[in-house]
């Protein structure tokens, strides 16, 4: 029998994956199957797993739990785009062959910042490793199944960025992810994304780019593909806060209220087989509910402790009704979407937020602005 031609590049990108602009980021523990289920919902277009360890997951001793625990997905979840960090070129094409008839592509994470990552010898920590990264990519191009795409971190130099993009690509990436910060840019250093990097790696590559970061509103989407080029953009932990973000094209909708997006969530928890772990349940809640939390401090507590639907179930109830009585007794005539001082749009607490975290300090790394306007207290991006 004759294996199927896999699909390149462009090709690739429109035909296999229907020529996503609104794109779903890898998310450790939180872009799991009910929230890409609520997310695909709400417009978006592509989604990620979260990223998985491939060494876990291929191991014949830890693989089964690992996988039992954190990989599942259904027919109605495409296109997909599984994700692993790895650091060896055999072990990642076994993780990739357990998942090849299951998805879309292989993403290979060279984006992950976090102290674990550099521990492991994974994700950013390896993009100096050149030679490693080419023969990783390149084995799963020439022996996986579906397509290998990879997701970067910038470097300082931009030259140095669009070089790391080429080498890529001719390893046989077939999509790029370019995450427009710094690998020291994460935590309360985040900053700002540099949208002229990802510019410049989109005109010097020849498949299809996906730009990350900076993302408040569904109209920096347009304003981010225009000021780049981009063929897509993909959200992850703003998503977390608002996943209606991709559907609210039009500048006067507001938000959805928190408990409206906790609920839908909860009930999709529910309807699927073998349910969602509840620490993954209990992370989104205390993301969705965030602005409000502060408030109800007793709920923070019991949400703290929780551990099973039915109180997640009761807690989002309980929610739902302080926040109707929160907007009936405050009104939204001024927290209605207007801009403060600082571009931010106002809404009351009890609807999602945009997120953001504080400028990157000037510590020698220069950081190119892509927008005057709010972008000093910008990022939106992937938790890890």
């Amino acid at each position: 029998m004759t294996s199927p031609i896999k699909l390149k590049g462009y090709e690739f990108f429109q035909k296999t994956l229907k020529s996503p602009r609104f794109i779903v980021g890898p998310m450790v523990e939180q872009s799991e199957l009910a929230w890409r289920i609520l997310s695909r919902r709400y417009s978006a277009q592509l989604c990620f797993t979260p990223m998985f360890h491939a060494r876990l997951f291929s191991d014949p001793d830890t693989g089964p739990k690992y996988r039992a625990e954190q990989w599942t997905t259904n027919a109605n979840d495409r296109p997909l785009i599984v994700q692993f960090c790895a650091n060896d070129p055999d072990t990642l094409l076994r993780a990739a062959r357990l998942v090849e008839n299951d998805c879309d592509a292989v993403d290979l994470n060279l984006g992950c910042p976090q102290h674990i990552a550099r521990k492991g010898h994974y994700g950013s920590y390896l993009q100096d490793d050149w030679e490693l990264i080419e023969r990783m990519v390149s084995t799963l191009h020439q022996h996986c199944a579906v397509p290998v795409t990879v997701k970067i971190r910038i470097h300082a130099q931009v030259e140095r960025t669009i070089a790391y993009a080429q080498m890529i690509e001719r390893a046989g990436a077939q999509m790029l992810t370019v995450h427009g910060r710094l690998r020291e840019q994460k935590g309360h250093h985040t900053g700002v994304a540099d949208w002229t990097q990802i510019k410049a790696v989109k005109e010097a590559v020849k498949i299809p780019v996906i730009a990350n970061g900076n993302i408040l509103y569904h109209q920096d989407i347009q304003r981010c593909m225009d000021q780049t080029g981009v063929d897509g953009v993909m959200i992850a932990e703003g998503s977390l806060y608002n996943p209606a973000l991709f559907a609210l094209s039009n500048p006067k909708e507001m938000p959805p209220t928190t408990w409206e997006m906790a609920l839908e969530y909860l009930e999709i928890c529910k309807s699927l087989e073998g349910g969602v772990r509840p620490a993954m349940i209990k992370a989104h809640l205390f993301k969705l509910f965030q602005p409000s939390l502060s408030l109800h401090t007793d709920l923070r507590a019991r949400l703290a402790t929780a551990n099973s639907w039915d109180v997640f179930y009761d807690i989002a109830m309980t929610m739902k009704e302080r926040l109707v009585a929160d907007q009936a007794a405050i009104g939204e005539t001024e927290l209605n979407g207007k801009e403060n001082e600082h571009g931010f749009r106002q809404y009351g607490h009890w609807r999602c937020q945009p997120y953001f975290r504080p400028a990157l300090p000037d510590n020698g790394h220069h950081v190119k602005k892509t927008d005057t306007k709010r972008e000093s207290s910008t990022s939106t991006d992937s938790p890890k």
